[in-house]
């Protein structure tokens, strides 16, 4: 893969990364629950984390970092304000966080699947399993929450 190529899917998870980071503040400030509110924000300093991190990969393929995240993020974070106004909020806000997780998952399995030079192929790998913990604890927290409603 030539580092041009690897650099734009870098640059597809710096925007992934942005707006899970993004995505799960503005979580932590809807969630009704204390431990969702702790959850969410250790999720959100992972996102910028991982940010980081691709950032100093893309520098190192020579390329230039994205610094932002997508159109669509920002459009899924509204919506998930109107959905939290709107509902139970602790199963509302999880089910977003979970939609946004599984958009987060499949950009990730994606990358996974590309012939990524070495030099950034582990922070991919290590940034994917993370990708894929969050979600699945999404999952079940909001399962939990629906079995108790």
């Amino acid at each position: 893969m030539k580092d041009q190529d690897a650099v734009k899917i870098l640059n597809e998870l710096i925007e992934v990364s942005e707006d899970g980071r993004k995505g799960f503040a503005e979580a932590a400030n809807d969630a009704a629950d204390a431990n969702l509110k702790t959850l969410f924000e250790e999720c959100s300093r992972q996102c910028d984390e991982a940010v980081s991190e691709l950032q100093r990969g893309v520098g190192l393929l020579g390329g230039k970092p994205e610094t932002s995240g997508s159109i669509a993020g920002g459009a899924h974070r509204g919506w998930l304000k109107v959905k939290a106004a709107m509902t139970d909020n602790n199963i509302a806000v999880l089910e977003e966080v979970e939609r946004g997780q599984d958009h987060a998952k499949a950009v990730y399995t994606k990358a996974m699947n590309s012939e990524l030079p070495a030099s950034v192929s582990h922070i991919v790998q290590k940034q994917c399993e993370g990708a894929l913990r969050n979600h699945d604890r999404i999952r079940d927290l909001r399962n939990a929450y629906r079995s108790a409603a």
